[in-house]
């Protein structure tokens, strides 16, 4: 079972958003897989309950974390999904502790940058390959990246963190998906927000299978390596 944890310190930096169109992109690709809503704001239980399948599961950590991920792993769970809350509280800190990978989403902002920096000290504190996710940026134009999103890519690949070579964009089909109770992969696979969706999944699934072999390989760094370059940076 593979447990992937959004965390960062900084509200705002779209962990919600991430996790609901991750886990309903995952989902659509016939994967099972639940989603553990621990962030007491409770931003995933509403789109969950707008959805009419139910599907993913989703639960809450009222007993511990530990347990639900126990039960989810009992019920052949391909993948877990956790939201956390923006903060560095013991709940989020088990959650990365728990996690196969971590994404840390950040806005291209210079509060969202220096917020990272916390996120990823716990993570390597706890040995847990970890990305960030360059989240809400400025759409392309002419398939160029805004000098705002090359600055931030910049800024952490001068401090060793792994970032994504992709963005996801401030687009209002993720939001209007969410609202539905819905997913980019399931109203818009083919849209903007969709593609931008389906290449992070297709990202994060190759990243979880390079640090999943590396475990097995004698000496191998389940730490380092991995197509998003997911690691803990010397």
């Amino acid at each position: 079972m593979n447990v992937i944890t959004l965390a960062s310190r900084k509200g705002g930096a779209g962990k919600s958003t991430l996790t609901a169109q991750l886990a309903a992109q995952a989902q659509a690709a016939g994967k099972r897989v639940t989603v553990i809503d621990a962030d007491p704001q409770g931003s995933l239980s509403l789109w969950h309950s707008l959805r009419k399948d139910g599907l993913p599961k989703l639960v809450t950590p009222e007993r511990g974390l530990d347990r639900a991920l126990a039960f989810a792993m009992i019920e052949g769970t391909d993948y877990v999904f956790i939201d956390t809350a923006p903060t560095m509280w013991v709940v989020v800190q088990e959650a990365i502790r728990a996690a196969t990978m971590v994404l840390i989403p950040a806005r291209p902002g210079f509060f969202d940058l220096a917020a990272v920096r916390e996120t990823v000290k716990v993570a390597r504190e706890r040995d847990r390959p970890y990305a960030v996710v360059i989240n809400a940026a400025p759409v392309k134009r002419d398939d160029k990246e805004a000098n705002l999103v090359a600055h931030s890519r910049a800024y952490f690949e001068g401090l060793q963190i792994p970032v994504w070579s992709g963005q996801i964009s401030q687009r209002a089909g993720f939001q209007s998906t969410l609202a539905a109770g819905a997913s980019a992969a399931e109203i818009g696979p083919a849209t903007a927000a969709g593609m931008e969706i389906a290449r992070l999944w297709s990202a994060v699934e190759r990243s979880i299978e390079a640090i999943n072999n590396a475990r097995f390989e004698p000496g191998g760094a389940a730490n380092e390596g991995g197509v998003m370059g997911a690691g803990r940076a010397a």
